[in-house]
């Protein structure tokens, strides 16, 4: 256990703010295992096989190159210096095979002086930089520490772990990304594109922002049921696609994404597993629309899924908890690689399988700008891209992904993925700059429109979306005001003053056009002329015509109306089927309490608690002073002793 000790004496020589640096860095593998309550403990959590699996797949070449050499010098020193228990004898029982396989000759481990290591990587000049540079970052993150007279100690189950892996010779830096030599010279160039890469990140930011609150708000109004063998069903995700405006594998994306942001959870109901909003999505609601964003942008440079790609053979669906621990590597080699590309010199996007290419001449181009892309991103995380089967495809979806949510256009990067390569937490600054402040106030004409030149904030979207159906969006929203529209705004409880008042508050004039004002006004005069009653049920009105002219239309006959006064009737349906059946007739009834008063018809808001509570964001200080035996008191005192 020499190895450990040395770990855990490193790592006590850090200052709390380097130790919880580590803490925030490796917060995903570590949050797997119970909290260390001593710095031997988390210095055991770090070279536990578990913890070293996920963060080897987070190594570039470099810093892999050197773990591997080190864990293979270290083992074979090891070997050479401990001897072994001898063969097992012939019938040996289990339990003695076992011993002798996991005997401590094969785990054990030998500090190594580090010009070994770079002798065995053949690093001289600009590599030996590298190489130097690299093994510093392996004591920064827990994944090698120093021996007091300056030899590498490396985790036990390294060797173990990094054996298998042919990494090839050193690369003290990424390959470059090389035009394609096959292309005809007589070809004319790409031609330029006629965005940028800012407007291209600006429209698709704007256009992701608009499809998560149509999402988000359709699982509000009527969640969506998970099948019993774990995630939603084929026809609820369509259900969504249409609410949101997006394609299902869009669809399917952003559930996984909003999930992973604890914007919606899944919550056990009498008739099944559901999924619905938390409590967090009403705060998320009267946050710009940056911020909104933010937060699902980040899930995405995190999630252990690729929500657009679909194995074969298997079922597209969501909301499945992921399992593929390379897919965040993945996405970081890829943007990484990208990152690399000037503007103007990136090559389209690849094609997704099973779909038609652009066009039979540009497969070849495509393919190989493809595969110089996966060389080269190979570098940033060579466990996580090439060495895993399917690489070409699982890339292909994970660009596509990148530039639906603005991160990639014109074959590299964004300046929004630019930000969220540097630190998924600090996205605020650069989606503020993309996406401008919601807007108050709308455009009321005569046509019985309303146009917003923008993104609505969320009180004037829900006053509008009361009263009027949205027609189109883009840079613009346009709604349009029906008698129908209106005729659902009185229902949820508005009268004419009040819903006319809260649109002239709302239009950008202070005034309101006649035709609107008279819809408004022709509609509550029609409306709640008859009522109807919830006994089971009856239907009164104080114009006895229309009670006739309702005993005998033919389209309600099914309800088996009957007069029992000359101003009511009754019928043989529940009110619920009673309203639908007259408003599909073309009536405006209006529904009434058994107390006379008119009742107010609400759509259902469904929420539910997130499944556990935001990660404090001081935790990991915290933790680091509780470790380093610092208490608040005395980490403060010797804050203050030092700017003295």
């Amino acid at each position: 256990m020499e190895g450990l000790d040395t770990l855990t004496r490193s790592l006590a020589q850090r200052t709390p703010e380097q130790l919880a640096a580590l803490l925030t860095r490796h917060a995903e593998p570590l949050a797997r295992r119970p909290a260390p309550t001593e710095l031997r403990g988390l210095a055991s959590a770090l070279w536990s096989y578990e913890t070293l699996h996920h963060l080897v797949l987070h190594l570039d070449h470099p810093r892999l190159q050197v773990l591997a050499a080190t864990a293979r010098i270290s083992q074979e020193r090891a070997a050479r210096d401990t001897h072994g228990p001898t063969a097992p004898a012939p019938g040996a029982d289990y339990q003695s095979l076992m011993a002798h396989r996991l005997s401590f000759a094969q785990l054990a481990t030998a500090p190594v002086p580090p010009e070994d290591v770079f002798t065995a990587l053949d690093a001289t000049g600009h590599a030996r930089t590298a190489a130097e540079a690299a093994l510093r970052a392996l004591y920064d993150d827990g994944l090698a520490a120093p021996a007091e007279d300056g030899s590498v100690v490396v985790p036990p189950r390294a060797p173990q772990l990094l054996a298998a892996h042919d990494l090839g010779p050193f690369l003290a830096h990424a390959p470059e990304l090389l035009p394609d030599d096959t292309a005809d010279p007589a070809k004319p160039a790409a031609p330029i594109p006629a965005t940028s890469l800012h407007d291209e990140s600006q429209a698709a930011a704007a256009t992701l922002a608009a499809t998560v609150d149509r999402l988000l708000a359709s699982l509000a109004t009527q969640p969506a049921a998970l099948r019993k063998a774990g995630g939603l069903a084929v026809r609820e995700i369509k259900r969504l696609a249409k609410a949101a405006g997006a394609s299902e594998p869009h669809t399917r994306l952003l559930l996984d994404l909003a999930l992973a942001a604890d914007l919606i959870a899944l919550t056990r109901t009498p008739a099944g597993i559901t999924a619905l909003p938390t409590g967090a999505y009403d705060d998320w609601l009267l946050l710009p629309p940056g911020r909104r964003l933010a937060p699902v942008l980040a899930a995405w440079s995190a999630l252990w899924a690729i929500p657009t790609h679909t194995p074969f053979g298997e079922t597209p669906t969501a909301l499945v908890r992921g399992h593929d621990r390379h897919a965040p590597a993945l996405r970081h080699a890829l943007l990484a690689a990208l990152a690399a590309v000037p503007p103007g010199a990136g090559a389209p996007l690849p094609p997704l399988p099973h779909t038609p290419s652009p066009g039979p001449e540009s497969a070849p181009h495509t393919d190989a700008a493809l595969r110089g892309l996966l060389g080269a991103a190979d570098w940033h995380r060579p466990l996580a891209v090439s060495r895993q089967p399917t690489a070409e495809e699982r890339a292909a979806h994970t660009l596509h992904e990148a530039a639906y949510l603005g991160l990639v256009a014109h074959g590299t990067l964004t300046p929004l993925g630019r930000a969220l390569l540097a630190d998924p937490r600090s996205l605020d600054e650069p989606l503020a700059d993309l996406l401008p402040p919601l807007l108050e106030q709308a455009h009321f004409q005569a046509d019985l429109t309303a146009v917003v030149p923008g993104r609505p904030a969320a009180a004037l979207a829900g006053l509008l979306a009361s009263a009027a159906d949205r027609e189109s969006e883009g840079h613009a929203v346009t709604w349009r005001f029906t008698p129908a529209s209106v005729r659902r705004a009185l229902d949820a409880g508005h009268s004419a003053d009040t819903l006319l008042d809260d649109l002239t508050r709302a239009s950008t004039t202070g005034t309101l056009p006649q035709p609107l004002r008279y819809l408004v006004q022709d509609a509550a005069r029609a409306h709640g002329r008859m009522r109807v009653l919830p006994a089971a049920c009856c239907i009164r009105s104080d114009d006895e015509s229309l009670v006739k002219e309702l005993a005998a239309h033919r389209a309600l006959h099914a309800l088996g109306l009957r007069a029992i006064a000359p101003t009511v009737l009754v019928s043989g349906s529940g009110p619920a089927a009673t309203l639908e059946a007259l408003r599909a007739a073309g009536y405006a009834p209006a529904l009434e309490s058994d107390t006379g008063a008119t009742t107010v018809e609400r759509l259902p808001a469904h929420r539910t608690k997130a499944p556990a509570p935001t990660r404090d964001p001081h935790a990991p200080l915290t933790l680091a002073r509780r470790l380093l035996g610092l208490s608040q008191e005395v980490q403060g005192s010797v804050e203050t002793s030092g700017t003295r």
